[in-house]
């Protein structure tokens, strides 16, 4: 990188009042960042996390069914992105909540979790039906990230109206103070203004810089790392960089954490961008990659078992019905294979023990009532890196 002046791209501090106590506020320039990014240094990475990108998106070429992946995917995603928050849930126990069948899971975690999916989904929705990636849309994702649960009572779908702090137990020993609320709004606008600004900047750096302004912003009460992650992989949808919200970070960030709140710092008190995105890059080509190998082999652990399946003869069909239903749900009970396969419980009862025959399933709990059976090859693949680290 030239040894260019970065004082342009460093915020200031503001003092503020709050919680009884004076406490310095960081202000962010606006973007983008001034001098311009450094784009020979990134171009190799730029390249690399663009080509593992495109991959990722041929994946759908290659699965017979990519919303199957998806489905479980953007799960696997929730589950992370809210245990980086403290959350401590499992896919399992979010699966079972799902479908109404979780006696003594965590209530509060999961919830957490599956709000996610579902301000993911309303995000996705609106960018397909033309509607813009915008404020408007973050706030309505954000009232739902927040509709139950713990962040509840923090003002779902509204800019915060008071200070927030992160770390710490006041203000005034916290790690970092964001802006003070009455420059929310404005920062939020430039932001957006950013994000449909017609430059010469690849979308992939204008997501990850977007996405550490806004955790700079900190514009909600409640919930902001959780919706600035889902900030990356909504951007590049709406630019087409990606077909299907295949990109999740919350694993590389999980795995890295401390690393990247040094980063997130380096800009803040530094403005070194090119440092950050070098780390951002290098996330997404890692985390493509990832997605790309655990598809195939999803889709292999499919296909292994559908032959094995088709062994059965006369049994074949109600079993292939079953597995067909947990190749979406990898976790379920026998009422649920009856609702969702429409059958009689000993049907469904008989394809599944044909199923554990194969050892396609397990039964889970070893009890003889509230059997549950899972999917284990496919869990296991879909549950790497969901253990505390």
């Amino acid at each position: 990188m030239p040894d260019l002046d970065l004082t342009p791209r460093i915020g200031r501090y503001i003092t503020t009042t709050t919680a009884s106590e004076a406490v310095k506020a960081y202000i962010p320039p606006n973007l983008p960042p001034v001098p311009r990014i450094d784009m020979q240094s990134l171009s190799n990475l730029v390249s690399d996390a663009m080509l593992a990108l495109g991959r990722l998106d041929g994946v759908r070429s290659v699965a017979p069914d990519t919303s199957l992946f998806l489905y479980m995917y953007v799960r696997k995603e929730a589950l992370l992105s809210s245990q980086i928050e403290g959350t401590q849930s499992s896919l399992s126990d979010l699966l079972l909540y799902e479908n109404e069948q979780a006696p003594g899971a965590p209530t509060d975690d999961v919830e957490e979790v599956s709000t996610y999916v579902a301000a993911l989904d309303h995000g996705l929705k609106r960018l397909e039906g033309g509607f813009p990636l915008s404020m408007r849309l973050m706030r309505e994702m954000h009232g739902i990230l927040l509709s139950t649960g713990r962040g509840s009572t923090k003002l779902p779908g509204e800019f915060r109206q008071s200070q927030n702090w992160i770390g710490g137990t006041r203000p005034g020993n916290a790690i970092f103070v964001p802006p003070p609320p009455g420059s929310v709004l404005d920062l939020m606008t430039d932001l957006e203004s950013f994000l449909h600004a017609d430059d010469d900047l690849p979308a992939i750096v204008k997501a990850g810089i977007a996405h550490l302004q806004f955790e700079t912003i900190h514009p909600f009460l409640d919930g902001n790392g959780r919706l600035g992650r889902l900030l990356i992989t909504l951007y590049l949808c709406s630019e087409g960089i990606l077909e299907e919200p295949l990109l999740y970070l919350s694993l590389y960030l999980k795995t890295h954490r401390t690393i990247y709140y040094q980063l997130l710092n380096e800009v803040r008190d530094h403005g070194r961008w090119e440092v950050w995105l070098e780390f951002f890059l290098t996330g997404v080509k890692e985390v493509a990659e990832q997605a790309n190998g655990a598809a195939r082999r999803i889709t292999k652990i499919f296909e292994d078992d559908s032959e094995k399946i088709s062994k059965l003869k006369r049994a074949a069909d109600s079993a292939r019905k079953v597995h067909d239903v947990m190749r979406q749900r990898p976790v379920v009970t026998v009422a649920l294979v009856m609702e969702l396969c429409d059958t009689t419980a000993p049907t469904a009862t008989n394809a599944l023990y044909n199923l554990i025959d194969l050892k396609v399933v397990k039964e889970v709990t070893g009890k003889e009532r509230g059997r549950v059976f899972a999917y284990t090859k496919y869990l296991e693949v879909l549950d790497e890196g969901t253990g505390s680290i």
